[in-house]
């Protein structure tokens, strides 16, 4: 088991240390181009993979936080009792990349909101998300965080616009259109979770069958 830790550790490290440095050293919705098609670009997403929202105000927040919590505990107690079995490397190896991917996101939700001084909030006046201007600094956990445990939002910052052109506008109906693959931005740990999918289901033929309980 603890040679998939070597899998778990380091997403999660790398994970963590990219978010804090973009949050700490970039304004919200900035970034610059590493090539054409790829930049890093920050934003914060109060909802969950690749930038989709599903949270709908401060009450469904929390209760995404909620449901992240569980989904950890539960791929975790999966994953220490099929490994007990010696379940081969092909389910372990995609489990270990869920299972990271899934704790790097829940640790934005859950810690995010106390250990920096500005994030994006929901404000119920207006009954939508509103972000904020400047850079964030470290809070360290004083009682000057930009929300509580909980309601962090996620700092997602990759975004892969590899096709990018505007339609000719002689085109009828879509003439002018911007057209953009890939549009989400996400971060490492979504595409360790991306990643686990994909494994599991181009090896799901060699994997043992598992009980869940």
């Amino acid at each position: 088991m603890r040679k998939f830790f070597l899998i778990i550790l380091p997403i999660i490290l790398v994970d963590q240390f990219l978010k804090i440095y973009v949050k700490t050293h970039f304004e919200l919705g900035n970034g610059y181009y590493i090539f054409s098609f790829f930049r890093i670009f920050f934003i914060e997403n109060p909802g969950m993979l690749y930038g989709i929202i599903i949270s709908s105000g401060y009450n469904g927040k929390i209760l995404l936080s909620i449901i992240r919590f569980f989904l950890v505990l539960f791929i975790l107690f999966f994953y220490i009792k099929n490994e007990r079995k010696n379940i081969n490397n092909y389910l372990s190896i995609p489990i270990s990349f869920i299972l990271s991917g899934s704790i790097g996101n829940f640790l934005d939700s859950f810690i995010y909101g106390k250990l920096f001084n500005t994030g994006t909030i929901y404000s119920k006046e207006y009954g939508k998300w509103v972000s904020y201007s400047g850079i964030s600094k470290l809070n360290f956990f004083t009682k000057n965080g930009y929300s509580s445990l909980m309601e962090g939002c996620v700092v997602d910052i990759f975004y892969f616009p590899i096709i990018d052109f505007i339609f000719p506008k002689s085109i009828p109906f879509i003439g002018g259109y911007n057209f953009k693959f890939f549009k989400p931005v996400f971060n490492l740990s979504d595409a360790a979770i991306f990643i686990g999918i994909i494994l599991i289901f181009f090896f799901k033929k060699k994997i043992n069958k598992v009980n869940f309980f």
